[in-house]
């Protein structure tokens, strides 16, 4: 290659950087090994466009601010420096300096990071691990017809040692890959991996965002645990955090002594609920850093999907404000055009490269379109969490049975709107703390084993309703106390009874979800779904009916009060029916009231059908009937 052809083909990737095109930026800024004029060494590239002098300091040059100083590459700020001998795991900072301040920032695109309270950069090489999910990969497909049951994970807080230490990820790959294989579920959902320095922000405060935390082990690490995952056939998301960062002075904070990250604007630059700095969407290397992190977490990590946190955040330039305190678009309103470019910018990249990959936003509003194709003048995400139903129907369950006529809206409103985007509904961590109370103690009972009983009845709504599932750890087996995450689960609760007996139904209700192709095949349409008792708002009944592509039915019964029903008549259409679940079962810790499991109809006229079964509908009860033949 010659000296001209050479030099193009190093000018195309800056090009690119700074037209906010540059999807593969992690592969040309931040430290990589290389050789230079024959000799070995890590090549490191920067963005800091308003510095007067960036230096590569570390352990190599005893933090030598005037030891290896960088040379400006382009006009838009890239400094660039080779340094000889270096290697693995070697800690290393920027100085940044401007006017008379410097300050010592970590590398943006660092792939591995000191272990905190440690803030440094290390030196790490990514192709260090040799995958073995091929055919993984090969079978991957879209899921909008597929079983979709989300185990949310905080990996700092799933399991930890007595002494209080974390678990590593490899840890994590003995003991939290079977756990989830054998509960049945189809996905795990990591909160934040990515680098962060609180504890307290539960991840969600990013400064490294292409290092995985070196809390729990290496990049090496963690890519064997997603690959176990693989092996066992459970999909892998990740939350992601494009909305904001924290004002740490080693992070992405005002990097070249200037906001640079984060917007300029006194109404957009800062959250001041959270105490963090709002990225700026609508500037070029910004898209590239923002970009290129999303798909790198695909390219190099193998992940399945993206959560991508705090949506409704960005997407209003009046969120948690109050009048004063945001200035409208150029088009009058309250919507912020440039995050609503960035997440179109963002998907469609996504799905060019990965397009069987999850893109599933945290968005609590009704912003118009959020699952629908950018080309139809959507945001281009594929599902999108559905906080109304979650709110809706935790109200329900927290009230007293003897009042919950009054609240049967909040049991059915869902299904008005459940059609108009793809979601996902989630009982996530978000639900669990901050005196929330943990699930099972939301259960309005009078008595512990009716909060049992009401819980199981719930999450047999929650599997029969449209929409993909999402259960935060802990909710499986009823903790009692809310999420901390200073401290592992109360795995010692199931060692007793109901505790062990809910697991149990939990283990029994994935695997039903998972082999029952009625409960996840159509769930854009009414021909998946028919209602059959709406209105039983006097007592506390609701029922429906849920059909696959072939027609195959399956009935959904649910009795959410405290009075039994020993001869509750049905409507449906002629034949057979078999009971596959019963959340009354004594093996569940329910009282085993519902004896008979095959019901014959008869031409007795019940919910305006001509046929009808008769059955057992014990209190705060769910019961699945499918169709036979």
């Amino acid at each position: 290659m010659n000296d001209n052809n050479k030099k193009s083909k190093e000018q195309l990737p800056l090009y690119l950087f700074h037209q906010g095109t540059n999807y593969n930026a992690y592969e040309y800024m931040g430290a990589h090994f290389t050789k230079e004029n024959g000799k070995n060494g890590v090549v490191f590239r920067v963005w800091a466009p308003n510095a007067d002098q960036v230096s590569v300091v570390g352990d190599f040059n005893i933090w030598d601010q005037n030891e290896n100083v960088m040379a400006r590459i382009s006009d838009g700020g890239v400094f660039e420096l080779f340094i000889e001998g270096l290697k693995v795991f070697d800690n290393y900072k920027y100085a940044v300096k401007r006017g008379s301040n410097v300050v010592l920032k970590a590398d943006p695109y660092a792939f591995h990071s000191e272990t905190p309270s440690g803030t440094a950069s290390k030196i790490y090489d990514l192709d260090c691990y040799k995958w073995k999910d091929e055919q993984f990969i090969a079978n991957r497909t879209t899921v909008y017809d597929k079983p979709v049951n989300i185990y949310e994970v905080n990996l700092a807080s799933w399991k930890r040692h007595e002494n209080g230490g974390y678990y590593s990820y490899k840890e994590l790959e003995r003991e939290l890959v079977p756990y989830v294989v054998k509960m049945g579920y189809t996905h795990v959902e990591f909160m934040p991996v990515a680098e962060y320095p609180y504890d307290g922000s539960w991840g969600y405060q990013v400064t490294g965002y292409y290092s995985v935390s070196s809390r729990f082990g290496t990049p090496k690490d963690f890519m064997s645990l997603v690959d176990a995952f693989h092996k066992n056939d459970i999909s892998v998301i990740v939350d992601w955090v494009p909305a904001h960062f924290p004002k740490d002075l080693h992070g992405l904070y005002e990097f070249d002594g200037t906001p640079c990250y984060e917007n300029q604007g006194w109404d957009r630059k800062e959250h001041k609920t959270w105490g963090t700095r709002i990225f700026d969407w609508g500037r070029n290397e910004v898209q590239s850093f923002l970009v290129s992190n999303a798909l790198f977490m695909f390219e190099k990590y193998h992940i399945d999907g993206l959560r991508v946190d705090a949506v409704a955040s960005m997407l209003y330039l009046d969120y948690d404000k109050k009048d004063g305190e945001w200035l409208p678009n150029q088009q009058g309103g309250n919507h912020n055009l440039e995050a609503i470019a960035f997440f179109k910018k963002l998907n469609t990249a996504v799905f060019e490269r990965f397009p069987n990959a999850l893109m599933i936003a945290e968005e609590s509003t009704s912003f118009p379109l959020i699952t629908k194709p950018v080309d139809i003048g959507g945001l281009g995400f594929n599902y999108k969490w559905n906080m109304g139903w979650m709110n809706d129907t935790l109200a329900y369950m927290e009230c007293d049975p003897y009042f919950r006529s009054g609240l049967h809206d909040k049991l059915t409103f869902s299904m008005c709107y459940a059609f108009s985007e793809n979601f996902v509904l989630p009982i996530s961590h978000d639900e669990v703390v901050h005196g929330k109370k943990s699930l099972l103690d939301k259960m309005f009972a009078s008595n512990i084993e009716d909060k049992f009983s009401s819980l199981r009845a719930y999450l047999t709504y929650m599997f029969a309703h449209p929409g993909k599932k999402l259960n935060f750890m802990g909710n499986e087996y009823g903790q009692f106390k809310e999420w901390n995450y200073k401290e592992g689960l109360e795995f010692f609760m199931l060692g007793y009874d109901l505790h062990k007996k809910l697991h149990n139904f939990n283990r029994k209700l994935n695997k039903v979800y998972k082999n029952t192709s009625m409960l996840y095949e159509i769930e854009d349409s009414w021909d998946g779904f028919s209602w059959i008792s709406v209105d039983e708002r006097d007592s506390n009944v609701i029922s429906f009916k849920r059909t696959d592509k072939k027609g195959n039915q399956l009935i959904a019964i649910m009795n959410f009060s405290g009075v039994d029903f020993p001869k509750y008549r049905i409507g449906v259409d002629e034949g057979i029916y078999k009971a596959v679940l019963c959340t009354d079962d004594k093996r569940f810790g329910g009282n085993g009231i519902m004896k008979k499991k095959t019901f014959k109809t008869s031409r007795k006229s019940a919910h305006g059908r001509e046929n009808s079964v008769q059955i057992s509908l014990p209190r705060f009860c769910g019961i699945y009937m499918i169709k036979q033949g």
